[in-house]
């Protein structure tokens, strides 16, 4: 990526930034990759902000959801579901109906756009984020530390 178009986007964010109090570039950009955006021409920096932040929901939306309700998913989700423990399932539970509402007001900010809103999601979901990204951490922290206990699949030995 030029470095220009770069220079250029963190110019326009910075307006965007004052104007609606929005998060630092870089700390959106760690956790969401805003730069792309970048590459992008547009009139609406602000919406194609969003759309990555909707990205990386969506995508651990549908994560979350092939654990807690696993049909028709890749084998190793099921090693995943038999090592968990009620705990970690209400856990996971409270980061899937967060990730739920966020997924509803991001439909609705498609359908109309307006620049406050997509400014206020961004504001109020990067620090949801931040809370979600704690509990996804410890829960893949415990996944590694139980990824290798033996599992029963099928009366047949299974090393997850």
């Amino acid at each position: 990526m030029e470095k220009s178009k770069l220079k250029e986007l963190k110019k326009d964010y910075v307006k965007l930034q004052k104007k609606y109090n929005l998060p630092d570039f870089e700390k959106l950009n760690q956790d969401f990759y805003i730069e792309k955006t970048a590459e992008i021409e547009t009139d609406y920096l602000i919406r194609e902000i969003r759309k990555f932040m909707a990205d990386k929901f969506s995508n651990y939306l549908r994560f979350i959801e092939a654990i807690l309700n696993p049909i028709n998913v890749p084998m190793f989700i099921f090693s995943i579901v038999k090592s968990m423990d009620t705990k970690e399932k209400e856990k996971l539970s409270k980061v899937y109906e967060k990730l739920v509402k966020t997924e509803v007001t991001l439909i609705e900010l498609d359908i109309q756009f307006s620049e406050e809103k997509e400014a206020k999601f961004i504001k109020e979901y990067y620090k949801i984020w931040q809370e979600i990204k704690k509990d996804i951490l410890s829960f893949i922290g415990t996944l590694k530390k139980n990824w290798g206990n033996k599992i029963k699949v099928n009366d047949k030995d299974y090393f997850g």
